[in-house]
């Protein structure tokens, strides 16, 4: 059993009886490069699409964690005018995310309902979730890449020549061991780790699951003691990684997915560190917090069977003063 990020189908796919939670994570792996180029990190034997301003469309939720991603990196980096966005809304059944926020249900520049109409275009029969965030080729009306993990950091690299003037080093050259070192440890034990959590089929799966994704916020906790980010005193990709699940913590994951030993608002640091973020342009923006549990409590029908959404918390708490400088 497994599951990709974010798919479409119920949470009946993803919860087995007795299992363990385990993500799929077999993407669409193209790349989108500067003139098609090899690129100098990650997979390389894939096909490669050139960097053009206009020809695509990053297809990005803002109810799913990855996806956010996305968006706050288009937006630090200024590609607001070359990399058009599409938001499909925060339901959807099990055929696809749906552009029901758009007149008529359609994605306004793809003409699309469905996004899956977008991977049936290129895979006939497409065997997989249908994930986003994803790139769509404006004009074939083709996916190109869903492979989350390096949309972003191609967004950085290979699009350099459109990120505006004072774009931040995202990627900081001295800093890449690390980071990726950083960024592993919070992927698997925190992004994935409240997933583990919330779709573990057995109480066994749960506990471990659960003990795992503390030990993460403890280190985390510690780390923020001494420095204002997680790499030190500007931000970088590992920060836009952890801060798309730090925003959903409190409205989702500490009760919808089981994470309950403490609130966010409960670690002083964490809790610094996230309104930090949150107030920093670029960030707040991307997030709707309705979207996010409307996504969670009425998607996943077999953790919240009832459909019921929390009315709490209350948003305005992102907006305090958060003493990180």
């Amino acid at each position: 059993m497994s599951a990709g990020a974010d798919q479409t189908p119920t949470s009946s796919t993803y919860v087995e009886k007795g299992k363990a939670f385990d993500r799929d994570m077999n993407y669409i792996p193209d790349r989108i490069t500067r003139d098609a180029r090899v690129p100098e990190h990650g997979p390389r034997d894939v096909p490669l699409w050139p960097v053009e301003p206009g020809r695509y469309r990053l297809v990005a939720a803002k109810a799913c964690p990855w996806a956010n991603r996305t968006l706050i990196v288009r937006r630090l980096l200024g590609l607001e005018d070359v990399l058009s966005v599409g938001l499909p809304g925060p339901t959807h059944d099990q055929r696809s995310w749906t552009f029901d926020l758009d007149p008529d249900g359609a994605d306004p520049v793809l003409g699309i309902h469905f996004l899956k109409d977008a991977y049936e275009k290129r895979f006939p029969g497409y065997p997989r979730g249908i994930t986003v965030p994803a790139i769509v080729e404006v004009e074939s009306g083709q996916v190109v890449t869903n492979d989350f993990p390096w949309i972003t950091h191609d967004l950085f690299f290979e699009w350099r020549d459109f990120h505006r003037p004072d774009a931040p080093d995202l990627w900081p050259a001295d800093l890449r061991e690390e980071m990726e070192e950083v960024m592993k440890r919070v992927f698997t034990e925190v992004n994935n780790g409240v997933y583990r959590c919330g779709f573990a089929g057995s109480q066994e799966a749960y506990d471990a699951a659960y003990d795992r994704l503390w030990v993460a916020m403890d280190w985390l906790e510690d780390r923020l003691a001494t420095r204002r980010y997680l790499m030190g005193a500007a931000i970088t990709e590992a920060d836009i990684r952890l801060f798309t699940t730090l925003a959903r913590f409190d409205a989702v994951y500490h009760g919808h997915f089981k994470c309950n030993r403490q609130k966010l608002t409960e670690l002083p640091n964490l809790w610094g560190y996230a309104r930090d973020l949150y107030q920093t342009p670029g960030f707040g923006e991307t997030i709707d917090f309705d979207q996010i549990k409307a996504h969670y409590y009425v998607v996943h029908t077999d953790v919240n069977p009832s459909g019921i959404v929390p009315k709490g918390p209350d948003p305005a708490v992102w907006l305090t003063p958060h003493g990180r400088h």
